[in-house]
């Protein structure tokens, strides 16, 4: 019978996969047929927890079963399927569920794997940090870590770019080579066993109580340590401050006089290119050595993940952006053991005050919420793509002071 040229000798343990569920009725399913598919808003995850096989050719999954007819799942594996702008650089990896003597099954392996495949997308908004670390590599620490490097990655809309970035992280999750699922191969290959999709738990977030049981943000930056190689650094020795500094919008209008102020309260000023970051290698050890991360809302502040515990993240939010700046980085970062302070600022510390004036709906406080109800387009436009800051260095001090007095700040 075709079924016996999938089979393997070596077997995945079943409890591993029903990590990655909840519930007793999900748990039940996954055990009786050996493959369960969970849904959310964010993310749509496949489990098969028995033999697969894997055309790269057509990006399709064969999964063995008594179906009949045959039950065909699309799935995008990003965990951002309710953007439609990031899903247009996702490519679907089709799922066929069914009897393995059927003609549609392939013939035979060429290749046989003695570990479970992972399959997920490094397409949608690769290239920005937050998105990368949001959408990608927590949700990917969140799906693998406890297979404790036992699985092999099988990555579609391959990126080599972020590939060549993250590849120090994808070799401590993984102990087998990276498979590009964009190479044409003729060969067929099977596993013990295959996830398709990544879980996904919120923005730079990991809910102990949620699947997979016993991770947390705690286990997660303890994990990029030991990938980094970064050594515990006691915050307390001295107040080092790195400023992450931006070439585009929302830059620091006047980030010298900004930086002579920090000198004058007593910091060591480490300034941040936006070049800097992406050599992870390095800038890794470099944040970890800094009690307090200074950076207008933006991707950068992402970094805050390989801040030592205890340190301190101070977002400047400019007009129009507060939901964001709390939600993607104001909330996780207390979550991940950090202090964080939020610099608002006010209008006169605002460029849109010289381009559109004082009285105008996206300048005035009690307008920004109707901005948005014009489009998500038009508020993006002006508050994320036009705007820039001027710090008011007098109202700033009392921020950084405080910085400079919390526990981890020195």
């Amino acid at each position: 019978m075709r079924n016996s040229k999938i089979d393997l000798d070596t077997q995945v343990p079943k409890e591993l996969f029903r990590r990655l569920v909840t519930g007793e009725d999900q748990i039940h399913e996954l055990d009786s047929s050996g493959f369960f598919c969970h849904l959310n808003n964010h993310s749509d995850v496949c489990l098969a927890n028995k033999p697969v096989m894997v055309d790269y050719n057509r990006l399709t999954v064969y999964v063995p079963s008594n179906k009949t007819p045959e039950i065909n799942h699309m799935i995008r594996p990003y965990a951002r399927k309710d953007d439609e702008k990031a899903m247009e650089d996702v490519t679907a990896v089709k799922i066929v569920e069914g009897n393995s003597s059927n003609n549609n099954f392939p013939a035979a392996c060429k290749f046989n794997h003695s570990v479970p495949a992972l399959i997920f997308s490094s397409g949608g908004f690769v290239g920005n940090p937050f998105h990368e670390f949001n959408e990608i590599i927590i949700p990917l620490f969140l799906t693998s870590h406890h297979f404790q490097s036992h699985v092999q990655f099988l990555i579609s809309d391959f990126n080599s770019t972020w590939f060549g970035k993250y590849k120090r992280v994808l070799a401590h999750l993984s102990r087998y080579k990276v498979m590009d699922m964009a190479r044409k191969r003729v060969a067929i290959h099977c596993f013990p066993g295959a996830i398709v999709g990544l879980n996904y738990h919120g923005f730079l977030a990991i809910d102990s109580e949620e699947i997979p049981i016993g991770h947390s943000m705690a286990d997660f930056r303890s994990f990029l340590r030991e990938t980094y190689n970064l050594k515990a650094f006691n915050v307390a020795v001295k107040p080092r401050l790195l400023l992450l500094s931006r070439r585009g919008s929302r830059r620091f209008i006047n980030e010298g006089e900004l930086k002579k102020l920090m000198k004058e309260v007593g910091f060591e000023v480490i300034v941040a290119s936006p070049e800097a970051t992406s050599n992870l290698d390095k800038f890794a050890g470099l944040v970890n050595s800094c009690s307090v991360m200074v950076g207008v809302h933006g991707a950068g502040l992402t970094n805050q993940v390989f801040l030592p515990d205890g340190a301190v993240v101070v977002q400047v939010v400019p007009l129009g952006i507060d939901w964001a700046s709390t939600n993607y980085f104001g909330e996780p970062a207390t979550k991940m053991g950090l202090h964080y302070l939020e610099y608002k600022i006010e209008a006169e510390e605002s460029s849109l005050l010289i381009a559109y004036g004082p009285k105008h709906s996206f300048i005035t406080k009690s307008d920004p919420l109707n901005v948005y109800l014009m489009g998500y387009k038009t508020a993006r436009a002006v508050y994320i793509e036009q705007q820039n800051v001027i710090i008011n260095v007098v109202r700033f001090r009392e921020t950084l002071v405080q910085a400079l007095n919390l526990p981890g700040g020195r």
